[in-house]
């Protein structure tokens, strides 16, 4: 998988400027759960590749590029790039819309994002059910709300892949748009879920904070499916690291 060595605030000034050119775009945001379920999938892989920019989510990543000598500058997160391009989108002028969450949490996620950024247009809130996209009537009226909207910065937080499917969906509806998988950013923007202390984030740990916060839904996915693939990851680059400096 590819991913493109920008900081936050590149991204943040990528989109600024495209905007302003009338051109749209998705972000997508890999962590270690996202490159293991790409890795089995050709199509999600495809939908990776065709995004406009792919940047690095998790710290393993950033680590696994250090060691292969093509290191990412940073970390680049969508529970930073939603207040990030929010405070860009209040300064610019652009409408912004939250899509996704339990019932009421992307309005608050919205207030929220509107107090620190006074300016800002949150020009629609959608919290479709969980199973929306298991019909195409479903996918069809999401679809129709987030139009009729009209926004220029969709956040899109459904989790992977079912968030970027949506995005592949509406772009052709919305071609002058930006739009941001951003998993949690949502919840965590409203304050209903916490983020992990600055210090367990810069040393890879936020997944063991969310995994105390929610054992019962996350124990399975990071310990399981997502630790022995990290460990693969890094230990393949590791070889790759070691290889290279004995040449």
């Amino acid at each position: 998988m590819a991913v493109d060595p920008l900081t936050e605030r590149q991204v943040v000034e990528r989109v600024a400027a495209e905007l302003a050119a009338g051109r749209g775009g998705h972000i997508i945001t890999p962590n270690v759960d996202i490159c293991r379920t790409v890795a089995k999938d050709e199509a999600l892989r495809r939908l990776v590749r065709e995004a406009e920019v792919v940047v690095a989510d998790g710290m393993p990543l950033v680590w696994a590029s250090r060691l292969i000598g093509v290191a990412l500058p940073e970390r680049v997160t969508g529970a930073d790039l939603i207040w990030s391009l929010s405070k860009m989108a209040a300064r610019k002028g652009f409408s912004i819309y939250l899509l996704g969450g339990p019932p009421g949490v992307a309005r608050q996620a919205g207030e929220e994002l509107s107090s620190c950024h006074p300016r800002l247009n949150v020009c629609g809130y959608d919290a479709p059910p969980f199973d929306f996209d298991g019909t195409a009537q479903g996918r069809a009226g999401v679809r129709a709300r987030v139009v009729a909207a009209g926004p220029k910065l969709v956040f899109v937080g459904l989790g992977f892949p079912k968030q970027d499917l949506l995005i592949e969906e509406l772009r052709p509806e919305l071609p002058g748009a930006w739009f941001v998988g951003c998993g949690s950013a949502i919840a965590f923007a409203a304050g209903t879920v916490h983020r992990a202390p600055d210090w367990m984030q810069s040393l890879g740990l936020e997944w063991l904070y969310r995994l105390t916060s929610e054992p019962g839904r996350l124990a399975k996915r990071y310990l399981v499916d997502d630790l022995p693939f990290a460990a693969r990851l890094l230990g393949g680059c590791l070889v790759h690291y070691i290889r290279r400096r004995a040449r």
